[in-house]
């Protein structure tokens, strides 16, 4: 029961360390969720989604190891090369996402669907076919890129490598301790989303207080400027 505790201790004390300073794992939902203006509700969802898949990963690698009797180290280097294309991922969706927000913010406004949405303005009184035509290609365009925008994070982090949760899960398996198993392996998931997403609400209500108005038109531009920082960070300090 002593050696339970132990490792119960552990995994949750690694999971609290391994999430506060992985500013990939927070920083992301923050910068987008202030670009897209989702919801608090929306924003949880999303992290919650991204937060499973992320642990599930390794979980799903850690029993597939344990039940082909594979080394740790062989599972760490599996882990280290999901971990490093992950990286790169992060960095290539926020810089493509930083050149789509710049091009956003400086874009021609005479482009189809903004010409569409001044007609409409223009013509309140106006209730033809036609101006539900225009409602929903601008509907379905928007709803294209937020999808686009989750399935991006999404992928990133079921490929991101929770690495500490492999050798604590071996630990107890070693000893065919089933109970503890599950049990680390629960404590560590449920740790990390919960501290994604309490370090996700924090940023995302903390940057409702702040009055960048005069900075608006630029939310996507430095959203993606600040994935793309996360990515870089965690590529030249591994965390």
């Amino acid at each position: 029961m002593t050696e339970t505790r132990i490792l119960l201790g552990t995994a949750i004390s690694i999971a609290l360390i391994h999430t506060l300073i992985g500013v990939d794992h927070y920083v992301p939902f923050i910068a987008l969720s202030k670009a897209n203006n989702w919801t608090i509700k929306k924003t949880i969802y999303i992290v919650l989604l991204c937060g499973l898949g992320h642990v599930l990963g390794s979980v799903i690698l850690g029993f597939a190891g344990i039940a082909f009797s594979a080394g740790i180290a062989s599972l760490i280097d599996i882990e280290d090369m999901r971990g490093t294309l992950a990286t790169y991922l992060l960095i290539a969706f926020g810089l493509i996402y930083m050149v789509y927000g710049i091009r956003k913010a400086y874009k021609n406004k005479k482009q189809f669907p903004v010409n569409c949405e001044q007609a409409e303005v223009n013509n309140d009184n106006s209730h033809n076919g036609h101006d539900h035509h225009i409602d929903d290609f601008m509907q379905t365009n928007k709803n294209t890129k937020k999808s686009k925008v989750f399935w991006g994070l999404f992928i990133f982090f079921v490929l991101g490598p929770c690495e500490p949760l492999i050798p604590i899960l071996m630990y107890p398996a070693a000893t065919m301790n089933i109970f503890t198993l599950v049990l680390v392996t629960v404590s560590f998931s449920v740790c990390t989303i919960a501290v994604m997403l309490l370090m996700t609400i924090l940023g995302v209500k903390g940057f409702r207080l702040l009055k960048l108005n005069k900075l608006d038109k630029y939310t996507h531009a430095l959203a993606g400027g600040a994935v793309l920082l996360c990515g870089l960070f965690v590529l030249v300090l591994p965390i």
